[in-house]
């Protein structure tokens, strides 16, 4: 079996030596049964990314060039085409702690499951982040329950594990290439029946100076609000066209 962790970048030129190494280590340690490798996502970087890719890269930590910038593109544009049996992808600033990493896995391994997902907002989960920012996913949390009727806790929580060919199933109903992408991918797998499971999760806001959050409430939830609709929209019409 053959589980890759794929980390997106973007412009990440302060911390992608560093937190890639410490995941490299980490996985080392962990004399996991399985194969694995680390496979770091470069979409449109333009500071010295590029150049510490190039560093970092050995025969665990293999580098993509996706031509155009956005989490979602990069994530779709490799899923479609690895050969791994499960895909993990986490972000560069590793505000999960990685002891979760066999927490995230052990689901999809050993009990079954499609799809598991990171969660800050479950009653076990322990989070350390601005008021705004936690207001700000718990807003969203609730707008996507009102609209797409589910019963999950965090969708957007950059902490994720699928088996890969059921994300091959999937990548086709995804359009988002860029935020949104977490919300579509777990809407249509809960949709189309995929087993999903939630993972309580220590998360930790590991953002420096420049890489500061841009939450605007009012503004990200209209967004929110109007993607969520049509959302639902593209779902229903696919709901309608099946029958």
């Amino acid at each position: 079996m053959l589980i890759e962790f794929c980390v997106p970048v973007y412009n990440e030129e302060k911390i992608l030596k560093k937190n890639a190494m410490q995941l490299f280590k980490y996985c080392q340690k962990q004399k996991f049964s399985f194969s694995w490798k680390i496979i770091i996502l470069n979409n449109g970087s333009i500071d010295n990314t590029n150049n510490i890719c190039r560093q970092i890269a050995n025969e665990k930590i293999k580098i993509k060039y996706i031509k155009n910038q956005g989490k979602g593109r990069a994530i779709k544009t490799y899923g479609i085409k690895t050969k791994a049996d499960i895909m993990v992808y986490m972000d560069i600033d590793l505000a999960v702690s990685l002891h979760y990493i066999p927490c995230l896995i052990r689901p999809i391994i050993q009990e079954g499951v499609d799809l598991a997902i990171g969660s800050r907002l479950l009653p076990a989960s322990k989070t350390e982040r601005s008021f705004l920012r936690s207001l700000s996913s718990k807003s969203y949390n609730l707008l996507s329950k009102i609209v797409l009727k589910h019963n999950l806790s965090d969708l957007q929580c950059g902490f994720k594990a699928i088996r890969v060919n059921k994300f091959k199933q999937l990548i086709p109903y995804i359009q988002n290439n860029n935020w949104f992408f977490d919300t579509e991918l777990i809407a249509f797998a809960n949709n189309l029946g995929c087993r999903i499971k939630e993972i309580p999760v220590d998360w930790q806001e590991n953002r420096y100076e420049t890489r500061k959050s841009r939450v605007n409430l009012i503004s990200d939830s209209m967004k929110f609000i109007i993607n969520l609709i049509k959302l639902k929209q593209r779902m229903l019409k696919i709901k309608y066209l099946k029958s």
